[in-house]
């Protein structure tokens, strides 16, 4: 019982979409532009730099949040029937579902990015790193921000494994990696078709992947 209420929580703090609290702010729907994306990385492309940073911030402090307080908030003493390990994995994939499908927003979210590497900064951190270089080098390569977060994904699990973490974050690292896959499978699409938006002024090699 109390875990299922942790869990609630922690899907309705996911639920919370920085990109539209910030553009109800600011007077627009994000979901209206560009990729109709709830994201920070459409957030950059149709609305700017500021927005899209203060819209990662946002989705990150949600993973912060599940993991490190509500996995451990008690209510009337009731039992824990999970361990304390599971009950922050079982928080931690509440946000990010929430993140992706929130229930204030008609189930249209971004697609958990954000959200995990604020799950990864208090989990297992020492794997942030490698999954941000990996990240980073396809981004420079490629010019793909899609193709970057899936790969830093894999990357995630890969240093998971090699660097120890217990077993349970190991599991939830492969369980992410294959949810992002699935949350990008239209920007796989995208680029199968060769219509993919790149992010052209980082790259370093244009004639080669363009």
């Amino acid at each position: 019982m109390q875990e299922t209420i942790n869990i609630i929580l922690s899907y309705l703090i996911g639920s919370i979409s920085g990109s539209m609290v910030l553009g109800y702010l600011k007077g627009i729907d994000i979901r209206k532009m560009g990729s109709g994306n709830a994201g920070g990385t459409n957030a950059f492309r149709t609305v700017g730099t500021s927005f899209a940073l203060g819209v990662i911030s946002i989705d990150i402090l949600k993973g912060i949040i599940a993991v490190l307080f509500i996995s451990k908030i008690s209510f009337l003493n009731l039992s824990l029937n999970i361990s304390n390990e599971l009950l922050e994995v079982s928080c931690a994939l509440g946000a990010v579902l929430g993140h992706v499908y929130p229930i204030y927003y008609k189930f249209k979210g971004g697609k958990g990015a954000g959200t995990l590497i604020g799950i990864i900064g208090v989990l297992f951190p020492q794997c942030i790193i490698y999954a941000l270089l990996a990240w980073f080098v396809t981004l420079v390569l490629t010019g793909y921000v899609g193709l970057g977060t899936m790969i830093a994904g894999l990357v995630l699990s890969v240093s998971a494994y090699i660097l120890g973490v217990s077993e349970i974050y190991f599991i939830f690292s492969i369980l992410m990696s294959l949810f992002i896959i699935f949350t990008h499978r239209s920007n796989i699409i995208r680029m199968i078709r060769g219509d993919e938006n790149q992010f052209e002024k980082i790259m370093l090699f244009k004639k080669i992947f363009k």
